[in-house]
């Protein structure tokens, strides 16, 4: 399956659809990362609750991202302890990262335009959605491909020849 998703359809046949039936990881990759809301039986919750929850029941999460959070999600952030005390949350800040990727258990993927804001990814009014595309795939070579590349950008493999080293607030290698 390889399947073009552009706006609103992003939220409806990915997000929505599969954030919350992850197993075993999710890997999220964002330029840009805000606080975000999903649906949840019924009712709106933050994406970070989500999270929390799946760290909860075993699952590993990684989220890399570009640019500090905005203060609204740093304060959503603080209320989720388990964050930052349990090692199946894995977090990096790297300042060159511009790709928007989820990769679901190593067998579900989108990569496309949207970051991890309530307008790219989350669950907005479709009037004030941002104006996205991107792809959901299973091709299981292509996504342990990018799930390679990511791996290699998680553990610091491009750290040692990076030109943007000086403006990183933490290197990671």
């Amino acid at each position: 399956m390889h399947k073009l998703l552009l706006n609103q359809a992003i939220y409806e046949n990915f997000v929505s659809q599969h954030l919350d039936r992850v197993n075993e990881f999710l890997w999220i990759v964002t330029a840009d990362v805000k606080d975000m809301y999903i649906e949840s039986a019924g009712t709106f919750i933050p994406l970070l609750q989500l999270l929390a929850e799946l760290v909860d029941i075993g699952v590993a999460v990684r989220l890399i991202h570009a640019k500090e959070p905005g203060p609204r999600f740093r304060e959503e952030f603080d209320r989720f302890p388990q964050l930052l005390e349990n090692e199946l949350f894995e977090r990096i800040l790297c300042p060159r990262v511009h790709t928007k990727c989820i990769i679901i258990d190593g067998c579900l993927a989108f990569v496309g335009s949207a970051n991890l804001t309530g307008a790219g990814l989350g669950a907005k009014h479709r009037d004030k959605r941002n104006f996205e595309a991107g792809f959901m795939f299973d091709d299981v070579d292509q996504i342990h491909s990018l799930m390679d590349w990511v791996d290699r950008l998680y553990l610091g493999e491009f750290c040692h020849d990076c030109r943007l080293r000086h403006v990183c607030p933490d290197p990671i290698v």
